[in-house]
């Protein structure tokens, strides 16, 4: 693994980590630059080690309960060395296509994705372990404008508004794709709406153990077992960013409302508005007033976040 974002942002690294150990990552050569670095000489790819890792660590525990995270670094651009793009090892097969550079980049860099993952699934078929193995694939924001990738490019949000470091739902509304051969009914869509934080408790009931108290999540298994009779809701669900300016957004029912340092409280029926193209704030000002106490009973106070 990596050490920070720093390190994970060079996708040729000189060493990377297993568990305590550091171990030297041979062929590669990295230029330090501030508290990152950028590869000079370029052997060994980062999230091919990871992939390689992986599927010997599925390998070593195919007859033992076995949770395992696979955070693999792409598609995220190199942010090392002025910014300068998006680091893959080749453009194949879009070497030839009529398109600006960065966006050959991304391409590449999310067939190589789909190719590991690929690899992970079909491991799991060939040591018939898949059918009590859960297989889930999802990303911790939206698309990213970073090292020349464009968003618009690739239509990545389908015409959702905004992009990773907003909290307009082309930021936040990401995929979730779960994978278990005889558990979960192929092609099985849903419309339950959820969030990173409901991963611990689905997990640990799939364990048979009782999550930490004091969770804000909630199970999504009785979804992916198709049943939704026995599924819990949130009353809402609450983000909140801190980047140039403090970002707050609630979600309850339908209804979303976003408040950005500075300006007035938005407000969106996703139900008939899922692009957020239509701020009703004006219309509803009960909702408002529900959606900013819910932002001020949801935010923890912090010295180093303050709002503002």
């Amino acid at each position: 693994g990596f050490l920070d974002a720093w390190h994970a942002h060079n996708y040729y690294p000189d060493f990377m980590w297993r568990n305590e150990a550091k171990c030297a990552v041979r062929g590669n050569v990295v230029r330090v630059i501030g508290r990152g670095g950028v590869a000079i000489k370029r052997t060994q790819y980062s999230q091919d080690l990871l992939t390689a890792q992986a599927l010997t660590y599925i390998e070593q525990h195919r007859d033992d309960p076995f949770f395992l995270l696979l955070a693999f670094p792409i598609p995220h651009a190199n942010n090392e060395a002025g910014r300068q793009g998006l680091e893959v090892p080749n453009d194949m097969p879009y070497n030839d296509r009529d398109w600006p550079q960065p966006q050959k980049n991304y391409a590449a860099m999310i067939t190589r994705l789909d190719y590991s993952v690929g690899r992970v699934a079909e491991l799991l078929a060939r040591l018939e372990i898949a059918d009590r193995t859960l297989l889930l694939f999802t990303s911790d924001n939206g698309p990213h404008r970073d090292g020349g990738a464009d968003p618009a490019f690739f239509n990545s949000t389908s015409s959702l508004r905004g992009h990773k470091g907003l909290l307009y739902e082309g930021g936040i509304r990401v995929p979730l794709i779960a994978w278990w051969p005889g558990t979960i009914k192929p092609g099985l869509v849903t419309s339950h709406v959820s969030a990173f934080w409901d991963f611990l408790p689905t997990v640990a009931e799939l364990a048979g153990v009782n999550p930490p108290q004091g969770l804000d999540g909630i199970s999504y298994l009785p979804t992916l077992r198709d049943d939704s009779k026995h599924q819990g809701q949130h009353k809402f669900l609450y983000w909140e960013l801190h980047g140039k300016a403090t970002q707050q957004a609630v979600r309850f029912g339908d209804w979303k409302a976003i408040r950005k340092a500075g300006h007035p409280t938005e407000l969106y029926d996703l139900k008939s508005d899922p692009a957020e193209s239509r701020d009703v704030a004006p219309s509803h000002p009960d909702l408002v007033q529900q959606a900013e106490a819910i932002m001020k009973s949801a935010h923890a106070p912090s010295p180093i976040f303050p709002l503002k």
